[in-house]
C-alpha cells in the first residue's frame, strides 16, 4: 500500500536499521521501496545510471574523512554537526554529461507511536558556543541538568532547596519566574536556529531528508514516511515554546530535558516522537 502524495508506504518485512536501508537503495532496480524513495527525492529511475548508498558511522576517524569526499580541515565541523545516517550517491544520465548527486538521510526508527528518539545531546557549554546564550541562561540550564549543584545558586530558585523535587538538579518550574521566562524567550527568538541544528545539522553531513520507519512485529510489516528535511523541521518545530507540566521545555513538538541515565546523565538532550511525522498523512487526508 503506497500513498505517493504523502510519501509513505506499508511494506512486508522489517528494514529499520541503517544497513538494511542501504541494502534496499543498492538494490533499487528490484526494490519497490527504494524506487519510491528515489521518486520522492525527485529522480526518474529511467535516467539513473547507478545508486550507491553507504552507512555513515556515528564517529569517523580523522584519517578516514577523505573517503567521504571531505578534507581534514572540515573534520571538526562535520563531526560537530553531523545528522546523516545514510548517504545516497545517485549518478544521473543527463544528455551529454553524467551528473553525480548526493542525498543525505536522517533515519528515525520506532516500534510504536509512543517511542521517543533522541535527536541531539551535548554539554550546556557546547550549546552556549553554538547558540550564544548568556551566562545566566547557561547557569540555569546547568542547574536544570544537574551539572551545577542547586546549593551553589540558591538565589536563582523560587523555592527552598529542601523543597526541590530532586536535590541534585532543578526543574524549570523551580527557577525564578523571570529566569524561566528568559529561557523561553531565548528559545522562542532562536527557534529556527535551534530546530535546524538539532534536526538538520550543518555542513557536509547535514540531513536532506528524514526517513521514519515503524516496525509492526505482529504482522511483520514496516510502515515508512520520507519527507524533505525542511518539512520535517517545520513539523517538529511547529508550536509554541513553553515549560512542560513536569518542568522541562517544549519547543513545538521537541522536548528539551536533562538526559539522565548513563552515560552522560548531566548533558542536555532534545527528543522527538518520530512517529508523529505520520500525522502529516492523517491531517491531509481528513
Amino acid at each position: 500500500m503506497y500513498d505517493f502524495e504523502f510519501g509513505s508506504r506499508t511494506a512486508k518485512g522489517g528494514f529499520a536499521n541503517e544497513k538494511a536501508i542501504c541494502e534496499k537503495f543498492n538494490n533499487w532496480r528490484k526494490d519497490e521501496d527504494a524506487k519510491l524513495w528515489l521518486n520522492i527525492m525527485g529522480y526518474n529511475p529511467d535516467k539513473i545510471d547507478y545508486v550507491k548508498a553507504i552507512q555513515i558511522p556515528t564517529r569517523i576517524k580523522k584519517a578516514d574523512i577523505r573517503k567521504f569526499g571531505f578534507s581534514k580541515e572540515e573534520y571538526e565541523e562535520l563531526m560537530h554537526f553531523k545528522k546523516t545516517d545514510v548517504q545516497v550517491q545517485i549518478k544521473l544520465i543527463i544528455r551529454i554529461n553524467n551528473a553525480l548527486k548526493v542525498e543525505n538521510l536522517s533515519l528515525k526508527k520506532a516500534n510504536s507511536d509512543a517511542d521517543y528518539n533522541q535527536v541531539d545531546k551535548r554539554w550546556v557549554d557546547t550549546y552556549k558556543e553554538m547558540w550564544h546564550f548568556d551566562d545566566e541562561i547557561a547557569v540555569a540550564l546547568k542547574l536544570f541538568t544537574g551539572e551545577i549543584t542547586p546549593s551553589l545558586y540558591p538565589d536563582m530558585l523560587k523555592i527552598r532547596i529542601s523543597e526541590l523535587r530532586d536535590q541534585r538538579r532543578v526543574f524549570l518550574t523551580e527557577l525564578r519566574d523571570n529566569i524561566a521566562q528568559k529561557i523561553i524567550s531565548f528559545f522562542t527568538k532562536n527557534k529556527i536556529l535551534v530546530v535546524s541544528d538539532i534536526i538538520k545539522g550543518r555542513g557536509g553531513f547535514a540531513a536532506d531528508w528524514m526517513l521514519v520507519t515503524r516496525y509492526n512485529k505482529k504482522n511483520d510489516t514496516t510502515t515508512w514516511i520520507l519527507k524533505d528535511i525542511n518539512t520535517a523541521m517545520n513539523f517538529f518545530g511547529e508550536g509554541e515554546v513553553k515549560v512542560s507540566p513536569r518542568g522541562s521545555l517544549y519547543i513545538g513538538r521537541i522536548t528539551m530535558q536533562r538526559k539522565g541515565g548513563t552515560p552522560d546523565p548531566k548533558k542536555l538532550q532534545f527528543k522527538i516522537k518520530p512517529c508523529d511525522l505520520f500525522k502529516l498523512e492523517s491531517g491531509k487526508k481528513q
